[in-house]
């Protein structure tokens, strides 16, 4: 009897194999045949492969990885270019922590704008940051000026909206974190959707055969391939800065709140992406490696899986499973769409549901209610060949964006 792999294997005539780490966990329909449609792309290297959070998303399945030969899909990238998690360990213990978390989450929200906000007055820090970043910007603007921009600068080290997050936490052993989840801001969005249209643009006039126009691509030494490869690696680089930046100024926030003792920081610290593409070395090739909504979980690199605002998250030390080309999932994974969770459950759903974590409990946090995710530990439960559990979270501070 063959053993049972830890995926699930699909085969078809016209497509590349997926592999799918969706064993115990549910796997739409819409995501599968939006799985199939990459895979029969005719530059997959191998096969595609899904991880346990996968499910639909625009342009191409969220929790997949896509190994191609000479040729980037700029809406499998997506618009969140550079998305990822940081999280930083204090020596402060739970025992540190004040009866009311109010003010800590106060505090996080004056230190870094949220939502479409920026900063008023651009923190010495991210104008220092900027600087270092700006000639390759202005590179960038001087051959596609119709990018445009929107302050870029006095977005370094904002939070955004969405899923995105600042959580103080505490682990197995009552240790304090902090954690974050945050991109590269408006200027990801907009390269991501500039390149997006001039793929679909490039495509019309000579592609006619596109299992999907959203997985218009651009080919090694076409017109518009370097310039994205390098749009799209500056983008990477001002979301993991943002990230750096954002969780500098929560740190000094906490630190100036009297009640709690003096502490120190980035004991441990990991910093992520998981909405990326890069070159790897993959079964004799090198191949551009697409990750949307998914880690890179080489041996003994460090990751982290976030659940939702009311579950477990896990950093997580990776395996180096060549099968899923060294990656695991980026979260949870959504399990029903945003209106659908708006549209099911009530703000008091919500706050039994976050009932101990100091957050927002209001109808505009709806679709980030917990039960509008999957199983975090099902999902943990799928990937088991993929990484090991380093160390467990649990919030009880929560700033949504």
């Amino acid at each position: 009897m063959t053993p049972k792999t830890p995926y699930e294997l699909f085969e078809h005539d016209d497509a590349a194999p997926i592999k799918a780490w969706t064993r115990g966990v549910a796997l739409e329909d819409e995501a599968k045949a939006q799985l199939r449609n990459v895979a029969k792309l005719p530059f997959i290297h191998k096969w595609v492969a899904a991880m346990p959070d996968v499910h639909w998303g625009l342009g191409a399945t969220i929790g997949s990885v896509i190994p191609t030969h000479r040729a980037i899909i700029p809406a499998a990238v997506g618009v969140d270019i550079g998305c990822g998690m940081m999280a930083s360990r204090t020596t402060l213990t739970a025992n540190d922590l004040p009866d009311n978390l109010h003010p800590l989450r106060r505090a996080i929200e004056r230190a870094v704008p949220v939502g479409m906000n920026s900063h008023q007055k651009t923190p010495a820090p991210s104008e220092n940051a900027w600087k270092k970043m700006a000639p390759a910007f202005k590179r960038i603007m001087g051959k596609h000026p119709k990018i445009g921009q929107k302050s870029p600068e006095k977005q370094l080290g904002t939070l955004g909206g969405g899923n995105h997050f600042i959580e103080v936490c505490l682990d197995q052993e009552d240790r304090v974190w902090v954690m974050l989840h945050s991109g590269s801001r408006g200027i990801g969005n907009m390269i991501g959707r500039y390149f997006i249209a001039l793929a679909k643009r490039d495509m019309a006039t000579h592609i006619r055969n596109l299992p999907d126009k959203d997985l218009a691509y651009f080919e090694e030494g076409a017109q518009h391939f370097e310039d994205y490869v390098d749009a799209v690696g500056w983008a990477q680089r001002y979301a993991r800065k943002n990230r750096d930046l954002m969780m500098r100024y929560v740190l000094e926030s906490l630190a100036r709140i009297r009640a709690l003792p003096k502490f120190e920081s980035h004991l441990e610290a990991v910093n992520c992406h998981h909405n990326y593409v890069q070159v790897e070395h993959h079964y004799g090739a090198d191949v551009w490696v697409t990750r949307k909504g998914a880690v890179r979980a080489g041996r003994g690199e460090m990751g982290i899986i976030p659940g939702s605002m009311g579950a477990r998250s896990y950093l997580v030390r990776g395996l180096g499973n060549p099968e899923s080309f060294e990656s695991c999932s980026h979260g949870a994974g959504r399990a029903m769409s945003r209106k659908a969770a708006r549209r099911r459950f009530s703000v008091k759903d919500h706050e039994r549901m976050t009932r101990g974590v100091e957050c927002r409990k209001d109808a505009g946090v709806l679709d980030e209610t917990p039960a509008a995710y999957k199983d975090i530990d099902a999902v943990m439960a799928a990937q088991t060949d993929l990484v090991e559990v380093v160390h467990t979270l649990k919030q009880v501070v929560c700033v949504k964006g």
